[in-house]
């Protein structure tokens, strides 16, 4: 009897102690901040501009490509930052092997969302909604390099409210990331409000929270931090000011620096088809697809843009992925990208969140911002 209750004991105590070991795992992996390992490759800028003494871009002729580069972490090998890329035109295809489904484009990364574009310089493009001097209003800003245009709006017969914002960038840097804490890793959270407030951004929506997993690929600012294999849909937005769609299986780090991206974001799925056409059907459950507030952004041609925050759960109803597809086409994108949504869609304009978010919003590892570069 006595040697009977020593095992139940001895049992009791080391169910005890993998409670414990439990818990401080979890808190380990998916509560405490922690930083985590990065690829650390930099993507040198190859649209480097020179400018005159006025501050007015050179002409195309004076752009020099930028000679860096940088080395491969995963393989060690060098890899040169200079690009290949049209402004527009296609990269190479992805060489990763096909997992299984989650994407409306081709799994053989041939699916370039981006419109072909005529080669015009980012510094030449759109040069009348630029201002020699910074002129902001209650819904505009405009200065020689970013103009932005936030507007409140509805759809069906008033019953979603949603935010669209506008945007040209003359310098791609405009179009920035911030990460909570200014660190990379999990567990790391802070307010949209006040990662726009610290990065001085004019205006800012939550990212993919990419602190929420360890898939799929992370570029901030022209670093890779992660490239691990995704079924998600991967989006990426190149110095040239391009924007592609594509199946995670088809990026790869060789062709990132190659072609000079400037950020990449894994969460999806492509709200348009590889010819910017609305999607009506999705590879995800019903209750992602229904009506949900959102975040997501578009792209129209090199150096014009928009965000879109979608209020809902209140209010407003929300809205399913079909309908924010064609939304999108609509406002004529040629691609568009869902971001991570619920209760972190979130828009910050001109120091102040304007949406309505669902539960009074929630703090995330990352954000996309429009500041002035520094």
């Amino acid at each position: 009897m006595k040697r009977k209750r020593l095992i139940l004991r001895n049992l009791a105590i080391d169910f005890l102690c993998a409670g414990i070991a439990l818990v401080v795992f979890a808190l380990f992996h998916h509560v405490l901040p922690r930083q985590q390992q990065s690829v650390g490759i930099v993507i040198e800028n190859p649209y480097k501009t020179q400018k005159n003494t006025d501050g007015a871009a050179l002409p195309e002729d004076a752009l020099r490509l930028a000679s860096a580069s940088v080395t491969d972490a995963v393989s060690g090998e060098k890899v040169s930052g200079k690009t290949n890329r049209n402004s527009g035109g296609k990269t190479g295809k992805g060489s990763g092997t096909a997992t299984k489904g989650g994407s409306a484009l081709t799994e053989d990364g041939s699916a370039d969302t981006a419109a072909e574009t005529e080669e015009t310089p980012l510094s030449d493009k759109f040069a009348e909604r630029y201002t020699d001097t910074v002129i902001v209003t209650e819904n505009s800003y405009s200065s020689p390099d970013i103009s932005i245009t936030v507007s409140q709006e509805t759809a069906a017969n008033g019953r979603i409210t949603y935010y669209l914002a506008d945007i040209y960038v003359r310098d791609i840097t405009c179009f920035q990331s911030a990460l909570a804490r200014n660190t990379y890793g999990s567990g790391y959270r802070d307010s949209i409000a006040d990662m726009a407030a610290l990065n001085s951004a004019l205006l800012a929506i939550n990212g993919d929270y990419y602190g929420n997993t360890r898939e799929g690929v992370v570029i901030r600012n022209g670093v890779i931090y992660r490239a691990n294999q995704t079924d998600c849909d991967v989006c990426v937005l190149y110095y040239d000011g391009t924007m592609r769609v594509m199946p995670g299986s088809a990026f790869t780090v060789e062709d990132a620096v190659r072609d000079g991206a400037w950020q990449a974001w894994t969460f999806g799925p492509a709200l348009l088809d590889t010819d910017g056409q609305p999607l009506t059907s999705f590879a995800s459950t019903s209750r992602i697809i229904s009506a949900n507030p959102r975040t997501a952004i578009g792209y129209y041609e090199p150096g014009h843009y928009c965000m879109i925050v979608v209020d809902g759960r209140g209010e407003s109803a929300g809205i399913t992925l079909p309908d924010l597809s064609q939304l999108f086409y609509d406002l004529g994108c040629s691609a568009a990208y869902n971001l991570d949504g619920g209760n972190s869609s979130v828009m910050v304009w001109q120091d102040a969140v304007i949406n309505d978010p669902s539960g009074g919003g929630r703090e995330s590892s990352d954000a996309l911002l429009i500041a002035e570069v520094q």
